[in-house]
């Protein structure tokens, strides 16, 4: 999925645009979705990709969304990132190639060990009751 420099500069705004497409990182505890718990899933701002649900998602004290994993492995990329002189796991959507964020294997060990630190203006959240008129009705199944 290839869209154009200009659209996406009409379609994001500045922090999206520069988080997903220049490897930006929005201000610790700034994100639309740091204290967001509410039922429903988390898409790529870009294409809509779904990403991530709240049902795995948890307060790392971090300063962003953290996640325990992704709604399935085949959704996102993960690259060697070696940007702040120390290696780090970037995060990319699959489809889109946004750039998300990072995993860290610091997460509770309870929910698997990892934590994809991920920046709200990478995501738009679609709530529960949501899913099935915006398209996304079969991922219903991973709420109680």
């Amino acid at each position: 999925m290839n869209f154009s420099e200009s659209e996406l500069k009409k379609r994001l705004t500045a922090l999206q645009y520069e988080v997903t497409q220049n490897k930006g990182t929005e201000m610790p505890y700034s994100g639309e979705y740091l204290d967001n718990f509410e039922e429903g899933i988390y898409v790529d701002i870009v294409s809509g990709e779904p990403l991530f649900s709240s049902e795995d998602k948890f307060d790392a004290g971090c300063g962003w969304p953290a996640f325990s994993k992704p709604l399935a492995e085949d959704l996102i990329n993960e690259h060697e990132d070696f940007d702040l002189d120390r290696k780090r796991t970037e995060v990319k959507s699959k489809t889109a190639d946004s750039h998300l964020g990072h995993v860290f294997d610091d997460g509770p060990e309870e929910l698997g060990g990892l934590r994809y630190c991920i920046n709200s203006a990478a995501l738009k959240f679609i709530p529960k009751k949501d899913l099935e008129k915006e398209g996304y009705g079969e991922y219903l199944k991973y709420f109680k």
